[in-house]
């Protein structure tokens, strides 16, 4: 293989203590960049229906603003407070070289964001939907019926902040919205105004009154701007008004220190204070935008040359086009795949029954999440049921879950909850939910301050005959029925007495992080889940070694700690098969000659987003399994409670190694992390396979296989 293609800079690491040969690294800052590429890949795909194209777009939007709001503030800090001790750092980087990479990478993926978006509205207008993109395109009927619609519908909710000196208008703005804004020239001068487009109060997309040859769409911003006189017009007296949309990104960081005193809670809201209020990080504005006003925006948002300014098409908040509605045929978005039964919870009417007589495993969306519902319902009025332990990180609006924990207070249960008030931009909901939970008698508790607590444990506790049960649920995903729809994630329900025990043992951990605590069974992140998967990859080292088969197969959002990576790349230098498939952020450079060039590392984007976690090892023929909640980051084995069970059922072991070779062959969504994550697509030889639509076909057979065998 000829010597790989050079990024601005690979930075390399290498173990210090051993003095192993080192690894490049692709710095997960571009690596997870070229993850959104994969996302716009989607939107690029003409194969895929036209208004889950124009989704595509608003998924990758939404992607970037998180982008900035976390990984690129994270740059800029270590930029500025270059003394300071950071774990997100990689070793090597030279930030200020990637922040000019970053910078640089954006700028040509919104180049082609623009692009595809015009291909995208082109298209839809073929399909008799047209997204009116000025107020020039309305007839003089529509622009009557406008006028009425804003003044009923959105004027309501528009207060406009008149800018003048001396205002601090960070801090009047949010990076949750998008702004307007407006110029008003008269004889007087020039009078600046910025307007927040209000689409939490009313619906981004305006569908115009019908028109007979086509569905005619028009943004709320393309609205108020066609209304600006009705906004502006009795108050101030100009001789011309225009406005272009921007948007200001913060820098997502909380803060928790404090004084030692200070509740959970308290430091947690001061914490999100702190962040309406945090330095901006980025302004995205209208490229139409004169300079005279880009320059007065910028200089009163207060951004400094460590700060992205970023020119792109004159909408913002693209994020809404997620929820793009259809109003074309079903031919426009991808057919809905029927939620697959499960035999083996269908086999009994009492859902703990059902878990007692064997293990299942459910696999998101393809299998109904209201099996855990179910359970939950069942438990919270079972009269043996006496406890329920559960921790949550990410809830649904209206959750089923929480009702049915506050039904099970109620009727006398001991409940408790553990709450991560830490989980990213759902802080403020979980304090919320944390007061309703405590309000009906729960017992909340918040984890370990210095821990994230991202397990995905429940554990219901039920006397039968004398003795006390356990039933545990360990899984790879949240507790969110939403999720639960278009996320892809392994549900695994047992009564495995000691597997019960220990996922009752990291409940106690999460309470008394103090004492020490044994897992022979689970993995369980800070204990034992680095030395675990280490020993693991090892065995698989010195079996191929010894010329026996050895092979790793994971399956993960993010491999981003330089640890595993170097010793995954031992292992394949010692013969051991190693393939992966990483949706995100992949730091291993793969193609890397002599030291990476055997391993093979895919990435899969489609209907649904992939965030299962999978380890199998090949263990000479008998494969070891596991799922489990952990990416392969240094702060999910190091500064997280994270737990990944062994799958010791063979039937669903088999289930999972099938799965993952499915998604190997998958030659219609998959993309290939070579050297420089340019992102070709697998081409594979023989039939197409897409996985998610071979996954759905796989399980539907074995569920009715199981059904029959039932029978019988």
């Amino acid at each position: 293989m000829s010597q790989a293609p050079q990024t601005p800079f690979t930075p390399t690491t290498a173990d210090a203590h051993t003095g192993e040969q080192p690894i490049h690294i692709v710095p997960r800052e571009l690596s997870w960049l070229a993850f959104n590429e994969r996302v716009l890949q989607e939107a690029a795909d003409s194969n895929n229906p036209v208004v889950e194209r124009m989704r595509f777009l608003g998924i990758f939007s939404n992607n970037m603003d998180e982008f900035f709001r976390v990984r690129v503030a994270d740059v800029r800090r270590r930029i500025l407070f270059p003394h300071l001790e950071y774990e997100s750092s990689d070793d090597g980087v030279d930030d200020a070289q990637l922040l000019h990479d970053i910078q640089d990478k954006v700028f040509r993926l919104n180049k082609r964001f623009d692009k595809l978006y015009k291909e995208v509205s082109r298209e839809l207008k073929a399909n008799k939907i047209s997204i009116l993109t000025a107020h020039t395109d309305l007839s003089e009927d529509q622009s009557r019926w406008l006028k009425g619609y804003m003044k009923s519908e959105a004027l309501p909710y528009i207060c406009p902040i008149i800018v003048h000196a001396g205002m601090d208008l960070p801090a009047l703005l949010s990076d949750d919205a998008f702004y307007l804004a407006v110029e008003m020239l008269s004889d007087d001068g020039v009078e600046h105004a910025v307007v927040e487009v209000p689409t939490k109060e009313t619906s981004r997309f305006i569908l115009l009154p019908n028109n007979a040859r086509e569905r005619q769409f028009l943004l709320l911003d393309d609205a108020m701007k066609h209304c600006l006189n009705d906004i502006f017009g009795a108050v101030f007296t100009y001789s011309e008004i225009r406005a272009y949309s921007f948007k200001m990104t913060r820098d997502a960081e909380l803060n928790l220190g404090g004084d030692i005193d200070q509740s959970v809670l308290d430091k947690m809201s001061r914490g999100l204070r702190r962040r309406l209020t945090a330095e901006p990080v980025r302004l995205v504005y209208d490229q139409d935008m004169p300079q005279s006003m880009l320059d007065f925006l910028a200089k009163r948002l207060k951004f400094t040359s460590h700060d992205s300014i970023v020119p792109s098409g004159p909408y913002r908040n693209f994020r809404d086009f997620i929820g793009f509605p259809n109003v074309g045929g079903k031919s426009l978005e991808h057919r809905k795949l029927p939620a697959i039964r499960s035999a083996a919870f269908d086999s009994f009417d009492n859902a703990l029954d059902a878990i007692a007589h064997e293990d299942i495993l459910l696999y998101y969306p393809y299998h109904s999440f209201g099996y855990f519902t179910e359970l939950l319902r069942q438990a919270a009025f079972d009269p043996r049921v006496q406890k329920i332990t559960i921790n949550i990180y990410r809830v649904a609006k209206n959750s089923r879950v929480l009702h049915s924990l506050c039904d099970a207070a109620r009727n006398g249960k001991k409940v408790t909850v553990v709450v991560e008030l830490q989980a990213r931009f759902d802080e403020h909901n979980n304090i919320e939910l944390s007061k309703q939970l405590e309000s009906v008698g729960i017992n909340v508790a918040f984890g370990i301050p210095t821990l994230k607590v991202h397990s995905k444990l429940c554990l219901i506790e039920r006397k039968e005959g004398g003795q006390l049960k356990r039933y545990a649920h360990i899984g790879t995903g949240n507790f969110h029925e939403g999720n639960a729809r278009i996320y892809t994630d392994y549900s695994y329900f047992t009564a495995h007495e000691e597997i019960t025990r220990e996922v009752a043992q990291v409940f106690e951990f999460i309470h008394r992080s103090y004492k020490p605590y044994q897992f022979n069974h689970l993995m369980v992140s800070p204990i034992n889940c680095r030395e675990k998967i280490s020993q693991l990859i090892e065995d698989e080292i010195a079996a191929a070694t010894a010329g026996k088969a050895a092979s790793i197969h994971i399956k993960a959002n993010n491999l981003c700690d330089n640890g595993i990576a170097r010793l995954l790349c031992k292992a394949s230098n010692a013969g051991v098969e190693v393939k992966m498939i990483v949706r995100g952020m992949c730091s291993l450079r793969t193609e890397d000659p002599g030291i990476s060039d055997r391993i093979e590392v895919h990435s899969i984007v489609d209907q649904f987003l992939e965030h299962a976690r999978v380890m199998i090892f090949g263990n000479q023929g008998d494969p070891l399994v596991y799922i489990t909640s952990a990416d392969l980051m240094k702060r999910n084995i190091e500064h997280r409670v994270e737990v990944g069970v062994p799958i010791y059922d063979r039937h669903l072991r088999r289930q999972i190694l099938e799965i993952f070779d499915l998604q190997m062959k998958d030659n219609c969504k998959a993309r290939r992390l070579d050297y420089n994550q340019t992102n070709p697509y697998v081409d594979l030889p023989g039939r197409r396979i897409r996985s998610q639509i071979a996954i759905h076909q796989y399980l539907s057979r074995i569920e009715n296989q199981n059904r029959d065998t039932d029978f019988d």
